[in-house]
């Protein structure tokens, strides 16, 4: 079996190239092989990996057993015997449990603490990350979770690293995943943020279809956030039903004001050297706000982190 197609470059026909199909895949006439694209799994919301819940009122000083769904949560946290887990019950509160016996089928932990309020954010923070050089990104991962975003995404942007450079000197993408996890495990959350794939600067913008606040970190012509969370609801009227399922909040700069919580928040931190200027259109066209965090140039990470902090204190649960 044949297949013709078209080879393109710069918008230009170049020829044809004819491939034959040589019984594992597509083959050129010059026997190189030709991978067929790879497709992105369609999910409906898979940028956070589920907590342990339980479908059962829990109790302290009570040993109770997971299995089905709420083991398969746990196995995501990598947790053994002996470790320490968060767990949510049917009514939605926060626990602490030890596990006491782990097998295939289930596990067995033992209720020893409760939290007076959820340790996750009521918002839901996505943190789009242009890859850093070095080191950074290991440690944005590990902080970001700490502060509780929902989900990770690193990717390519003109001015920043590529992942093939990056992991030419030391391969550390495939800890990444491991890191959010004991970032967890440390800061006591009851959820597992998810790390994606390295994509690119168009691949990230795929991620941030659904509706939300989104923020671009631009240092050269950004709104202020203050700004920018003042008004978001004005500028959206279509948008109040789903956002406001929360009371608004009182806090920031002198006086305080007020702004409504939307549940979901896109971030996107430039690498250093910042985004050029059809980068900064292209998430605009996607419905982000270029916003810059006062006159100060700072790292990557450091933007990146302090602005999820100040988020969560907007917005979340930082109080």
């Amino acid at each position: 079996m044949n297949l013709t197609y078209n080879v393109l470059a710069g918008g230009t026909r170049l020829g044809d190239i004819e491939l034959q199909w040589q019984g594992k895949g597509w083959m050129d006439a010059l026997g190189a092989e030709r991978k067929p694209r790879r497709r992105r799994k369609k999910r409906g919301n898979p940028l956070v990996k589920d907590r342990i819940v339980l479908n059962q009122k829990l109790e302290t000083d009570k040993e109770i057993t997971l299995e089905g769904p709420p083991l398969e949560a746990f196995r995501v946290q990598s947790a053994h015997v002996g470790s320490i887990i968060t767990l949510t019950d049917s009514e939605g509160k926060g626990f602490r449990g030890r596990v006491l016996r782990l097998s295939k089928e289930k596990a067995s932990v033992l209720i020893f603490d409760s939290f007076p309020s959820p340790t996750e954010s009521p918002i839901e923070i996505i943190l789009l990350q242009a890859l850093p050089e070095k080191e950074r990104m290991e440690w944005i991962i590990q902080k970001a979770t700490e502060l509780g975003v929902a989900a990770i995404i690193p990717f390519k942007s003109e001015r920043s690293i590529s992942l093939e450079e990056r992991e030419s000197k030391q391969k550390k993408a495939h800890r990444w995943q491991e890191i959010a996890v004991k970032a967890v495990q440390q800061s006591r959350r009851a959820r597992v943020p998810s790390v994606e794939d390295y994509c690119s600067f168009e691949g990230a913008l795929e991620y941030c279809r659904e509706d939300g606040l989104k923020i671009l970190l631009w240092e050269k012509d950004g709104k202020k956030l203050k700004e920018v969370l003042e008004s978001f609801l004005k500028f959206h009227p279509s948008l109040e039903k789903e956002f406001l399922s929360r009371p608004p909040l009182e806090k920031g700069g002198e006086g305080g004001f007020k702004c409504d919580r939307p549940e979901k928040v896109y971030l996107m931190v430039s690498p250093e050297g910042g985004f050029n200027e059809e980068e900064v259109r292209l998430a605009i066209d996607q419905g982000f706000v270029p916003v810059k965090l006062g006159q100060r140039i700072l790292r990557t990470e450091t933007a990146a982190i302090t602005f999820v902090g100040i988020l969560q204190y907007e917005l979340g649960d930082l109080c």
